[in-house]
């Protein structure tokens, strides 16, 4: 398998050459070459295996023969979970599931990717030196740092927008003391630091000095290892012998993308409902084509507080028939004017398979305690938008009430326990492991909305790396 360049510039690489690599140099982000296919007879041959073989054998055609010992790999990433299921599902009414994506060790997410790709990294690099860098709305940032402490040949330097994460998800990032941790606090929001992180991969001179690579969901890895979860849900449903239907809380865009390449892959998916917040520029924009940057606005679901969804350029580029051409004008007008113009037919093609929905913080308390109410079920503030935009998509009739709808649950709520016990009346509690974070310390460098400073920040993580002999 190749990869190349959304925006067509950039060197055309393997598995291994896009996973260390993270952001194309032409500003463009890694796609596959061609999409692998998987007919139903091989579907349904997936069915029963284990979630780290599963992980295998999706993935098998995306990684090659880059990665020898794979299937080891996985079977290592997975082994740590809290359930044996890794990802299960619960179902809270008919037709409607929930499927639980925060079993890791972060209690997000992210973690089904980055405890797979922390060991692709190492394994990949052999002696040489690496440096990641990574802008976090809030899990990513506690998910790739778990993967990556302490990990040899890596520096990772984390940008997050301060005070703009859950306590919970600040402190599980900030107190790992690993000499091959930096935590930057940026004055700004997460677009701000999303916004840093490209401008280091654009600095060309910063960029090889360090050998920079990314953790966020630009990194094609990332994606890869969460498409995974849609097959292993949609199987357990009768797939694909039966439709099914996602719901996904939204930020960046990668988590839903990874539904769409599940689909484009051969999964039988009737719809996908790109669930948002009060940040509602993907509603907007599926609603009439309206994606126009405005202020980001914080809210009880901090991990979506984005207007910027980097991951849509990857789509994009599917939508406008491949073109490099024609994405790159479009994606760099909308830096310049705030405002994405997406042609119509484009737009069209991708409602036919996408909806959008948007709730805000009021909406959101009231969905976290009807579902305790209701079915005893407690949701983060996340999950709670990605339930009730599955259960609107049922009603609305917009999904066959025949298909079964799954809503991804993608933190635990005890990373939220303030919002999650103010709506319910329960603070839920976390996981044993973690019963001290509060009493832990931590360690932060807060800086300025400024490339100079973080840029010199990310130079002294990768540079005491070396001297304490982590990094190579």
């Amino acid at each position: 398998m190749r990869y190349v360049s959304t925006r067509g510039q950039a060197p055309v690489f393997d598995f291994a050459g896009v996973l260390l690599a993270g952001l194309a140099e032409d500003g463009g982000l890694y796609v596959p070459e061609s999409w692998p296919s998987f007919s139903p007879a091989e579907i349904r041959a997936l069915r029963g295996l284990p979630y780290p073989e599963l992980v295998a054998a999706i993935m098998a055609p995306f990684v090659g023969d880059a990665i020898p010992d794979f299937r080891r790999l996985c079977a290592d990433a997975y082994a740590g979970f809290d359930h044996p299921a890794v990802v299960p599902l619960v179902q809270l009414e008919t037709g409607l599931f929930v499927q639980e994506l925060f079993h890791g060790p972060t209690l997000a997410f992210k973690d089904l990717a980055l405890q797979l790709v922390g060991r692709l990294f190492e394994r990949v690099l052999g002696a040489e030196r690496l440096t990641i860098v990574g802008a976090t709305s809030g899990d990513t940032g506690a998910a790739a740092i778990e993967a990556l402490k302490g990990r040899s040949g890596i520096a990772i330097a984390i940008l997050h927008p301060e005070g703009r994460v859950s306590e919970v998800q600040r402190r599980q990032m900030t107190t790992v003391l690993a000499p091959n941790v930096e935590n930057i606090a940026v004055r700004g929001s997460f677009d701000d630091c999303q916004d840093l992180v490209k401008s280091m991969f654009a600095d060309a001179e910063f960029r090889h000095a360090m050998r920079l690579s990314a953790v966020n969901s630009i990194n094609w890895a990332r994606i890869a290892a969460q498409i995974p979860y849609y097959f292993a849900a949609a199987l357990s449903l009768g797939a694909p012998d039966r439709e099914v239907a996602f719901s996904v809380p939204t930020g960046n865009f990668g988590n839903i993308l990874a539904a769409w390449a599940a689909a484009r892959m051969g999964l039988p998916v009737a719809r996908l409902v790109v669930a948002c917040n009060r940040n509602d520029i993907l509603a907007r924009f599926l609603a009439a084509n309206d994606m126009s940057i405005r202020p980001v606005e914080p809210s009880l679901s901090p991990s979506m507080d984005i207007q910027v969804s980097s991951n849509f350029e990857r789509l994009l580029f599917e939508l406008l028939d491949r073109d490099p051409a024609a994405v790159a004008p479009i994606v760099t007008g909308f830096r310049r004017d705030g405002r994405m113009a997406v042609p119509e037919a484009a737009w069209t093609r991708m409602r036919a398979l996408f909806q959008g929905f948007s709730l805000d913080d009021a909406g959101t308390e009231a969905e976290i305690a009807r579902l305790h109410r209701v079915s005893g079920y407690l949701a983060d503030p996340h999950s709670a938008i990605g339930i009730a935009a599955a259960r609107e998509a049922m009603l609305a009739a917009s999904v066959d009430r025949a298909v079964p709808m799954i809503a991804a649950a993608t933190a635990h709520p005890a990373k939220f326990a303030p919002a999650v016990a103010h709506a319910s009346g329960v603070s839920p509690a976390l996981p044993a492991r973690l019963a001290d974070l509060y009493q832990r310390p931590e360690r932060c460098t807060v800086a300025e909305n400024s490339l100079p400073a973080v840029e010199a920040l990310v130079a002294a993580v990768a540079e005491r790396a070396t001297r304490v002999g982590i990094a190579a």
